[in-house]
Parts: C-alpha cells; sequence; structure tokens
C-alpha cells in the first residue's frame, strides 16, 4: 500500500442497507476509501463532490434506476470517464446489452459472483 493520498476512492451506489454495509467493509478492508450513497438521486451530486475512481453501481432502485445514473454520468463532461461497474440482479442479455451500449465498463450478476470477484473486478479496472 502506497501512502493514503494515494487510495482509490470508490462511490457505491445501493439501496440495501445490508449490502451496501458489506461492501463498504470490505473493500476498506482492501484498502480503498469508500464512500456511499442510497440511491441514484444522490449519485451524480455526490460524483462531482467526492470525485471516485470508480462507480459500484446498483441497477435496480427506486426512482432513479442504474441505467439512468449511468446515462447521466456519461453525457456530464466532469464524470464522463469514470469507470462503472453495474452489480445487478438482472441477468438478461437485454440489459447487458444496454448497459454496454451506455458505455459502462463492467457489468455483474449479483447472483452469479461473489464479493471477492467484485473485489477483483474493482483492482483489475483500476489497475492495482
Amino acid at each position: 500500500m502506497g501512502n493514503e493520498n494515494t487510495q482509490k476512492k470508490i462511490l457505491l451506489v445501493e439501496d440495501d442497507d445490508a449490502l451496501a454495509s458489506v461492501y463498504q467493509t470490505r473493500l476498506q478492508a482492501e484498502g480503498f476509501d469508500i464512500q456511499r450513497v442510497p440511491n441514484g438521486e444522490d449519485a451524480l451530486a455526490k460524483t462531482l463532490e467526492y470525485k471516485p475512481d470508480l462507480i459500484l453501481l446498483d441497477v435496480m432502485m427506486p426512482k432513479v434506476s442504474g441505467f439512468d445514473v449511468l446515462d447521466i454520468l456519461r453525457n456530464t463532461p466532469e464524470t464522463a470517464s469514470v469507470k462503472v461497474i453495474m452489480l445487478t440482479a438482472l441477468s438478461q442479455d437485454s440489459d447487458k446489452e444496454r448497459a454496454e451500449s451506455l458505455g459502462v465498463d463492467d457489468y455483474l450478476v449479483k447472483s452469479q459472483v461473489v464479493i471477492a470477484d467484485v473485489v477483483d473486478r474493482i483492482k483489475q479496472r483500476l489497475g492495482v
């Protein structure tokens, strides 16, 4: 690990408190700086303020879905290049295609991955 200034920042956008706390604990243990917002409405403002290196984005959220958040992020100059990994309960190919067409970096189906897989993917994307 380098000094604290080199900590990669991750924004977790997840409406499930229990799941979010599991991810937060694990990612902090892995040496990441992590902040979480509980919904899509807060995601953009938090991204602009916190400037994460990567966003772990849940798809199924009330009001503003992960797809909407991704679309907004990619169409906002300040956030267009931030890495986004979508974590979803949706396993349909059409959903994956939609995410890819919106410019997602990675699309992981919750039922098909364990948290270690997600951590590995985050590290891959961030080159750490």
